[in-house]
């Protein structure tokens, strides 16, 4: 697989195969994403990956618990209508692929808590670092989980980002013994094996016109 088809074929998965994922390969991709791009070589980003027995352990603590309060916001360019409609965008798409009605609360709230099992992947990312990180190194973080969500690809597994994993930053804190002052935690990935024949899986989704997000100045 060659970058282009890695970049095109991610995607978020949100239903996986009980497949397990072998150790070796992990590693591998988490040794190469080490040379990731790190402004001042500073590289911020920790990470610890679970599965198995740690990884249902971790669920049944979390489950059934409130989301707590998060300590970042992703949701801010909502409030701009331009980033709302995208947003309302991908949730139809993904709704309707899931069969799930646009009023029926329920379901819609039953689909968002299958964020807190990520989705039943066999495996799962546990994203963290320094709260003295400031944006720059938030950026470096980002680019060292795309660098992993490709290599996962070149590997023939799929991801999810799960920054939905943040509502209960304090409870992972405690699970992986981080101390909550000094540690920052950003997000999950769930990471396995995606069902090819679930629609949430395969659903379209759109992205901004090239021309309408880059520019083009003193090319021939």
């Amino acid at each position: 697989m060659n970058v282009t088809e890695a970049v095109t074929t991610r995607r978020s998965v949100r239903h996986f195969l009980d497949k397990p994922v072998d150790l070796e390969t992990i590693r591998r991709v988490m040794d190469t994403a080490r040379w990731s791009p790190s402004g001042c070589n500073y590289q911020p980003w920790q990470a610890t990956i679970v599965t198995g027995q740690p990884l249902a352990d971790l669920r049944a603590r979390i489950a059934g618990k409130p989301m707590g309060e998060l300590e970042y916001s992703w949701d801010a360019p909502a409030a701009h209508p331009e980033y709302k409609e995208r947003l309302n965008g991908i949730s139809k798409g993904m709704f309707e692929a899931m069969g799930i009605a646009r009023d029926d609360g329920p379901a819609r709230m039953a689909a968002m808590a299958r964020n807190t099992t990520n989705f039943d992947a066999p495996a799962l990312l546990l994203c963290y670092f320094p709260r003295f990180m400031l944006e720059p190194q938030w950026s470096d973080t980002g680019m060292w989980l795309q660098t992993v969500a490709l290599l996962l690809r070149e590997e023939g597994l799929d991801s999810c980002f799960q920054e939905f994993m943040a509502f209960y930053a304090n409870e992972i804190r405690e699970f992986l013994g981080l101390d909550h002052e000094s540690t920052m935690f950003f997000c999950g990935m769930a990471i396995g094996y995606r069902d090819p024949d679930m629609p949430v899986n395969t659903f379209e989704r759109e992205r901004v016109p090239l021309d309408e997000q880059v520019k083009f100045l003193g090319f021939e």
